[in-house]
């Protein structure tokens, strides 16, 4: 139990190894791997680095020229799709009716329709009603009455002429003639042919037989086994010459080969990425430099106040005077309108007539008007509008 809970002492060096360390690499290895590094490095780092410019370069385009351009057609194609084309269809397919259709179906339904009803399908219906049908009873009667009852009479003597002429002299000649003599040939074909036959197939073909395939059967496990023996030789010639230096070379030459140049060329990606980057950023750290910095420091101390000062001196003093000009054009537009308005009902007054105007201060209340008659009367009591009984109403009216 105690020696149980002691742990085995770990390897030396062990925890010291890297997580993808490879126990068979030697000094050689790894003295071939750096120059083979270094050489990728060198070629791949220009392929990195142009790669790189082609991505920046499709982003910027991408985000200055062709979403801008996308939206700018996208745009275009809806204002042409939706009031160019829309229209033209539309006048299309009315013209295609106007054209194809409408001729069709006028030629269909006033010329094709009543001259095929009243030429053909009218006329069809009276000779069938008026002459095929009594013509089809008249001969349904006579084959019912004349042709069937001939007709059963004629079957029935045929039918006892041919039984006595034909039938029965071929069955009595197959009765007592044709069947004893097909017996007695049965017999002798039986005892004369078959059983001879049977016996000498049984006691003297098939011993024959066994002891030929017996015999073919030495044969042909005797070439097996030879055959056998041959190929088993030659694929060891085969495993041995050729199978296993391929493997041995493809295992220790070729696959280490390949996996460095694998390794050494993802390494050398990474490394130029960031040489790559590192170059963008000092290109872009430059160009801010250069030339951002003396924009913005332009926009800021030279045409914003510049901006600001027409803004102030020019701009907003002329929409003053604008808007000042439109609030009077607007009070200008709105007098005339309400003079040519006031115009408008004191023409129609004059040539109509207008309501009768009523003194300051009186009031007048609405004449009440009784329910069995149309004419008001000052003293009586306003009536409901709705009279009471609609279904009188309506008879009075």
């Amino acid at each position: 139990m105690e020696q149980g809970k002691h742990r085995a002492p770990a390897e030396y060096g062990a925890h010291q190894a890297p997580a993808h360390y490879e126990g068979g690499d030697g000094c050689l290895t790894t003295l071939i791997r750096i120059p083979v590094r270094i050489v990728v490095l060198l070629v791949v780092l220009p392929v990195r680095m142009v790669w790189d410019a082609l991505v920046v370069t499709a982003r910027a385009a991408g985000r200055v020229l062709l979403r801008p351009l996308g939206r700018a057609l996208a745009r275009l194609f809806d204002v042409l799709w939706r009031y160019v084309c829309v229209p033209l269809g539309h006048a299309l397919a009315w013209l295609a009716r106007a054209v194809f259709v409408w001729p069709w179906v006028a030629l269909w339904r006033y010329v094709v329709v009543p001259l095929v009803r009243y030429g053909i399908v009218v006329p069809l219906q009276w000779a069938y009603a008026r002459l095929l049908t009594p013509l089809g009873h008249g001969l349904r009667w006579l084959y019912r009455e004349v042709l069937v009852p001939v007709a059963r009479w004629l079957g029935t003597g045929l039918k006892w002429l041919l039984t006595v002429v034909l039938v029965l002299p071929v069955v009595l000649l197959w009765r007592y003639v044709l069947v004893p003599a097909g017996l007695a040939v049965a017999w002798l074909v039986r005892y004369l042919i078959v059983v001879p036959l049977v016996w000498t197939y049984r006691y003297v073909l098939t011993p024959v037989g066994h002891g030929i395939a017996w015999t073919m059967d030495l044969l042909i496990r005797g070439i097996e086994a030879v055959f056998r023996g041959l190929g088993v030789a030659l694929r060891w010639l085969v495993v041995t010459l050729l199978v296993a230096p391929v493997v041995w070379i493809f295992r220790h030459v070729l696959a280490p080969v390949g996996r460095e140049i694998a390794a050494a060329l993802g390494v050398a990606w990474r490394v130029a990425g960031f040489l790559s980057r590192a170059v963008g950023r000092a290109l872009a750290w430059l160009a801010l430099r250069l030339i951002v910095a003396p924009v913005r420091w332009t926009y800021r101390t030279v045409c914003v106040p510049v901006g600001h000062f027409v803004r102030d001196a020019v701009l907003t003093p002329v929409g003053r005077g604008l808007r000042a000009v439109g609030r009077t054009a607007r009070e200008t537009l709105r007098a005339a309108r309400e003079t040519i308005r006031q115009a408008r009902r004191d023409a129609w007054r004059a040539l109509v007539g207008g309501p009768a105007e009523r003194e300051p201060g009186e009031l007048r209340s609405p004449l009440a008007r009784t329910l069995g008659s149309a004419t008001t009367v000052p003293s009586a009591v306003p009536g409901p509008e709705i009279s009471p009984l609609p279904e009188k109403s309506a008879q009075q009216g």
